[in-house]
């Protein structure tokens, strides 16, 4: 999962590209063939190497030249400490750009989009970010960072999949559209893959509706439950509304893929998620450029 999040900072850079409109596509697709070949490359080497039920260990690669080549273990080690380094600067670099943006459509005050007169940064949201980042990391066990990477990552890119769903259509004859995306309609696939999936996995479905009496493990199965509503939904949605196949079939796989992160990462997430709606309602409501546009406009018409 990883080796796939870390694409979407390119998009961060829109504004320090010539060409975002040619790059920007270009780089996040390239990157996600490459990180797809490599990926799979290295997992035909280690499954050929040893039996893949010896692989569920923090440090595979490290792990399968342990014994026969130690002393290649110990270069892949420090391999990775500087692979993780690169990743988690990356990820510190995207951050600060987003809230930039978000400072100057006022949804953060203007100290967020404040740039670096020497570095042409936004120097103050880059200062944040990092004491953001580290200061939990002190407290923190590795299991619960990477999850909560791992559920704020993929509700950004299921929210990213429902927002392009909800993007107006432009007219035919306008020829200033930005970015493209490929139009299949759903109306008949999303259903199809929704029915089939009912009756392929129909025994574990059955297996989740079945209550043991312990609440404690039935509660990892209340976001399958949300899931399915969600699913139903979005299938009922694409019946009627001819919705785009592809941003269907990304928000259902990531909506999914959230329900793996248990009961206890989902009320963390929630909790985070609280935050940032207080900030949003106490600061970013009121100060919102699009808000206040709007209010405008109201007032202009007889």
């Amino acid at each position: 999962f990883f080796a796939y999040i870390g694409f979407d900072a390119i998009s961060t850079t829109a504004e320090e590209c010539r060409n975002p409109q040619r790059d920007l596509p270009r780089g996040m697709i390239y990157s996600l063939i490459i990180c797809t070949i490599l990926y799979i490359g290295v997992a035909l080497v280690l499954t050929g190497m040893v039996n893949f039920s010896e692989l569920a260990v923090k440090d595979p690669l490290a792990f399968v030249f342990e014994k026969p080549l130690p002393q290649i273990s110990y270069i892949i080690s420090i391999g990775a400490v500087i692979a993780t380094a690169s990743v988690l600067l990356v990820f510190q670099m995207g951050q600060p750009r987003i809230w930039m943006s978000m400072s100057r459509d006022g949804l953060l005050p203007p100290a967020f989009s404040r740039i670096h007169p020497r570095f042409k940064t936004p120097s103050f949201a880059t200062v944040i970010t990092g004491l953001v980042v580290a200061v939990p990391a002190l407290f923190m066990n590795l299991t619960e960072v990477t999850d909560l990477t791992s559920i704020g990552t993929l509700f950004a890119f299921a929210l990213v999949s429902g927002g392009v769903l909800l993007l107006p259509k432009e007219d035919a004859g306008d020829r200033t559209k930005r970015f493209r995306l490929p139009y299949v309609n759903g109306k008949y696939i999303v259903p199809v893959l929704f029915v089939t999936g009912l009756i392929v996995f129909h025994r574990q479905l059955a297996g989740l509706f079945h209550y043991g009496g312990d609440w404690k493990s039935y509660q990892d199965k209340l976001p399958f439950f949300l899931f399915l509503i969600v699913a139903i939904v979005i299938t009922w949605l694409t019946w009627r509304k001819n919705l785009s196949l592809i941003p269907v079939l990304g928000l259902s796989s990531c909506f999914y893929l959230l329900t793996e992160l248990g009961y206890i990462n989902w009320l963390r997430f929630l909790v985070w998620l609280v935050i940032g709606l207080v900030v949003y309602f106490t600061y970013g409501y009121k100060h919102s450029r699009m808000g206040r546009l709007e209010v405008g406009d109201r007032g202009r018409r007889p």
